[in-house]
């Protein structure tokens, strides 16, 4: 009789096994059948969300789905990226990642939040975009030696904004301040747009902002550009000059979005994704243009590879700087 019963067991067993593997596999073959949500771990308006945004539009479009975008600010970009990593690896809740939250918050904290590289896959990298010194319309200290010869006989009497501990913006500042000895105050914001408002005001004098944050402004002659933390000038603001045309090198910022899911969600999801946005990108590059950045593109088989490889770069710039968060 024991012997008959773990026969049957095994049977059951077997056969529930079998049940849940055809189930799963119909529903990587249907994927996807609801809205997908996408995760931006900053406020409204930034780089992160702009790309969030172009992007569910057209795979909402594409995949006759629903995809809804999803603004989780907090802690820098840490309070969104660990709610991803959090959720059920099924394809439905997915993270808009760039340097911010992939690479920078590993390599600022002794005990890292959470690990990148281990607990999110990357989907795509779709975007690239450049940093830019911006400043109130009537700011007087430019050009950049100017701003840091004052910086430097009047310690933290310039008030320098960023987006929140471990944001682009403030690794991108505390580098150029470590590289320049410029000495300024910093002032965090909850996100890139809330400093808007203070900067065209003249409440803080100093903000390193994406591009595609700050061209809208620069356009309309609200604030002022002071320097392209890149190789060669914006496109749509030729007249700020880049930091090396100005006498500071090694503060090039090549800097890039994409699309992250949480480990262990089915590839076939991801490959339908990738098959996607990759049928998207003439869409997706004249949108991008349009908001101040360009399309980048990484092949798949390439991706993982190139974040290491980001992380290993950035992880050096960081630590060599002595930029540190805890």
């Amino acid at each position: 009789m024991a012997l008959g019963w773990t026969v049957r067991a095994r049977l059951a067993v077997l056969a529930l096994v079998s049940v849940s593997v055809s189930a799963i596999s119909a529903k990587a073959d249907d994927y996807p059948n609801r809205a997908i949500k996408i995760v931006v771990p900053t406020g409204p308006a930034g780089s992160y969300d702009v790309v969030a945004r172009v992007v569910a539009d057209q795979l909402s479009k594409r995949l006759g789905q629903g995809v809804v975008v999803e603004n989780r600010s907090g802690a820098g970009t840490i309070v969104g990226t660990q709610s991803v990593i959090a959720s059920q690896p099924d394809g439905y809740t997915l993270l808009v990642g760039g340097l911010s939250n992939i690479v920078f918050n590993e390599a600022l904290y002794k005990k890292p939040p959470y690990d990148p590289l281990a607990q999110l896959v990357p989907i795509a990298v779709v975007y690239k975009l450049a940093y830019v010194l911006i400043a109130p319309a009537d700011f007087p200290f430019t050009p950049v030696d100017a701003l840091i010869k004052k910086a430097q006989t009047n310690p933290e009497e310039l008030r320098l904004a960023h987006a929140g501990i471990g944001s682009g913006q403030q690794v991108v500042g505390t580098a150029f301040m470590k590289q320049t000895g410029a000495k300024l105050q910093e002032v965090p914001y909850r996100s890139s747009s809330a400093v808007y408002p203070d900067l065209i005001s003249g409440r803080v004098d100093l903000f390193f902002d994406s591009s595609t944050a700050a061209i809208p402004y620069l356009k309309s002659k609200q604030i002022k550009g002071v320097a392209v933390l890149a190789s060669q000038r914006l496109r749509d603001a030729p007249d700020v000059p880049t930091m090396a045309e100005q006498g500071v090198r090694g503060l090039d910022v090549d800097s890039w979005i994409g699309l992250f899911a949480p480990v262990h969600t089915p590839q076939p999801g991801i490959e339908r994704l990738q098959k996607e946005i990759a049928a998207a990108m003439p869409e997706l590059e004249a949108r991008f243009v349009a908001v101040g950045g360009d399309v980048m593109t990484v092949e798949p088989q390439r991706l993982n590879s190139f974040i290491r490889a980001e992380h290993g770069k950035w992880t050096k710039v960081i630590k060599d700087a002595g930029i540190s968060l805890d």
